[in-house]
């Protein structure tokens, strides 16, 4: 935009010509020393009277034609230097791209962007349209903003304090990934039930956040949590419900390839914000299963 910067620059230089302009005509400046002779006063006095008579005011008004006709040409140059709408849209999108946790291509070969038939009340405003076969589709931008908000929220916590819980059986693989590189403690196949609530259990578990990945599923540990009122940050696909989640996660929540991808971001921000080693991560394919 550095066009559209000179030209507002000259059209603050207008302006400012207007006002010296004005300032000339309204107070004029009587220059007097005390070295010119009589004639040079003379002839400057007189020139001072005229200055406030027709054919200065005739002057004045051709500088304003000018300065008006220059404007004129200021502003033609602003409107072929402004991007049309169409431009502004696609640098919006560009921006949008390269601001994202990871490629857009990432997102839609996991099937993230994927919900089911079921749309929920509390997950209607990320759908972004319906599939000819029923199935809901997330809006990607919000699913990457999402993300982004979920990793600065666990971020707040320490390791010891959050237990992760995955039932569903795609989802294995990656979250005890997960809970290797974070050391975040991780529940897949089955949540011990009383383990947060039951202070006898010699497994008891005092927690400040519960990661649910599927409230259906792993209803038991999300209901424990709320029992002892600690923090639930929820991944949510469109058939679950989110208002009694602290914090949530959209997307599909069935598949290897979307769970894996979403423990992959989480693991890697949640890491890079605690200051810690993210090189050593295993390239995102093993977590999505494409690479043993």
């Amino acid at each position: 935009m550095d066009v559209v910067k000179d030209i507002e620059e000259n059209v603050e230089e207008g302006l400012e010509e207007v006002e010296e302009i004005a300032e000339e005509v309204v107070k004029p400046k009587i220059k007097v020393s005390k070295k010119k002779s009589d004639k040079d006063i003379e002839v400057e006095a007189e020139a001072e009277s005229l200055a406030t008579e027709k054919p200065a005011s005739l002057s004045l008004d051709a500088k304003k034609k000018a300065l008006f006709e220059k404007a004129a040409k200021l502003r033609e140059q602003l409107t072929e230097a402004s991007p049309s709408s169409e431009d502004l849209k696609e640098q919006i999108k560009s921006k949008k791209k390269a601001d994202m946790l990871i490629p857009l291509d990432e997102y839609v070969k996991s099937g993230i962007y994927l919900g089911t038939k079921v749309v929920t009340p509390s997950m209607k405003p990320f759908v972004y349209r319906r599939r000819a076969d029923g199935l809901a589709i997330f809006n990607t931008d919000i699913i990457d903003e999402k993300l982004k908000e979920g990793i600065a929220y666990i971020s707040k916590f320490n390791a010891e304090d959050i237990i992760l819980t995955c039932k569903r059986q795609a989802g294995w693989k990656a979250a005890k990934m997960f809970a290797h590189f974070t050391g975040i403690k991780t529940f897949t196949k089955k949540y011990p039930a009383g383990i947060l609530t039951n202070t006898d259990l010699p497994n008891f578990f005092e927690n400040e956040l519960t990661i649910i990945c599927d409230s259906w599923l792993d209803k038991n540990a999300f209901k424990d949590t709320k029992i002892v009122k600690k923090k639930v940050l929820m991944i949510c696909d469109t058939n679950n419900f989110s208002q009694n989640a602290d914090e949530i996660i959209i997307g599909n929540n069935k598949s290897a390839k979307s769970l894996g991808l979403i423990f992959y971001l989480l693991a890697k921000g949640y890491m890079k914000a605690k200051g810690q080693d993210t090189s050593k991560l295993p390239d995102l394919e093993y977590w999505t299963g494409e690479k043993e």
